[in-house]
């Protein structure tokens, strides 16, 4: 959680670093995703050389270039799932000073996102 007026870019690295293993498959969890997709706004040196270095592809956009990277097609998904949380006013406009609660409705909007979208149709 942070700020509303500080660059998101600046968040990428400890972010990256603040992931917790990844389970699913046997065998040890993994400690870091293998690729990291970004829009054009992370695209710096600096970003891809560190996420480089932590062992990670980056998959970003590259800035002045023709739209149509195909990046776009795995994003909506992102995108997508911010639109079904936005239909809760709370979560839309925060209005909670403390972190802790808004994370506390992030996950009730998160299970009731769920809960509707495996609900069977009538």
């Amino acid at each position: 959680m942070s700020a509303a007026n500080c660059n998101e870019c600046t968040l990428l690295l400890p972010l990256v670093d603040a992931l917790p293993p990844v389970g699913g498959r046997p065998g040890p969890p993994r400690r870091k995703p293998k690729r990291l997709l970004a829009d054009r706004a992370y695209d710096q040196p600096v970003y891809r050389r560190e996420l480089r270095a932590r062992g990670i592809t980056p998959l970003i956009a590259r800035r002045n270039a023709e739209h149509g990277s195909g990046l776009g097609r795995q994003r909506w998904v992102v995108e997508r799932t911010f639109a079904w949380l936005h239909q809760f006013k709370r979560l839309r406009v925060r209005y909670e000073r403390r972190a802790e609660m808004h994370e506390a409705l992030l996950a009730l909007g998160c299970c009731l996102v769920c809960y509707r979208r495996l609900q069977p149709s009538l």
